[in-house]
């Protein structure tokens, strides 16, 4: 037992009975502090508004997470340059090699890269607008770069394609060529 002092002298008061009072002063003092913490009440004109919680839900609503938005953008990124990559490399260039010198197979093999090339840049384009909705402007720099980079080879594949298919009687343009 501990003699606790009151306001007309020394009281006994169990442990367990303190410890409750000190609990409830705490209490009392804690919830005192969290009432004069709260935001203050909304406006009714506000409450009346009944689109506010769907248009949480749309992408537009709030920008992506700067943390995801570079996942995506560089994982996006080295996935289209890879897929470049690996397309001229095992795409073009084994299609060209197993042709043995056929130039019929060989240009099937340019006009296929061509078109596989061209299908990337309409994805690549697609994905930099889906990011622009989902406001993740990082993913969308990235795409606009690799659509750049697409459509370099691409016009490097056209390029090569135009000059080795020209006919060779046609020396200026004129009317007839």
């Amino acid at each position: 037992m501990a003699g606790v002092s009151g306001g007309g002298g020394p009281v006994d008061v169990e442990r367990g009975e303190l410890f409750a009072l000190l609990v409830s002063q705490l209490h009392v003092e804690v919830s005192t502090r969290a009432h004069a913490r709260r935001r203050p009440p909304r406006h009714p004109a506000g409450m009346a508004n009944s689109f506010g919680a769907a248009e949480r839900w749309r992408p537009w609503s709030h920008p992506t997470p700067r943390g995801v938005d570079l996942a995506f953008a560089i994982s996006l990124f080295l996935l289209v340059t890879a897929w470049l990559v690996l397309d001229w490399v095992f795409g073009l260039g084994m299609d060209v090699w197993a042709a043995q010198g056929d130039q019929s197979q060989i240009d099937v093999a340019g006009l296929a890269h061509i078109s596989r090339t061209q299908v990337l840049l309409v994805v690549v384009l697609t994905v930099a607008v889906l990011a622009g909705i989902y406001r993740a402007w990082r993913t969308v720099v990235a795409q606009v770069l690799a659509a750049l980079l697409v459509g370099g080879v691409l016009m490097a594949a056209q390029h090569q394609w135009d000059t080795s298919h020209t006919s060779p009687g046609c020396i200026r343009y004129a009317a007839h060529c």
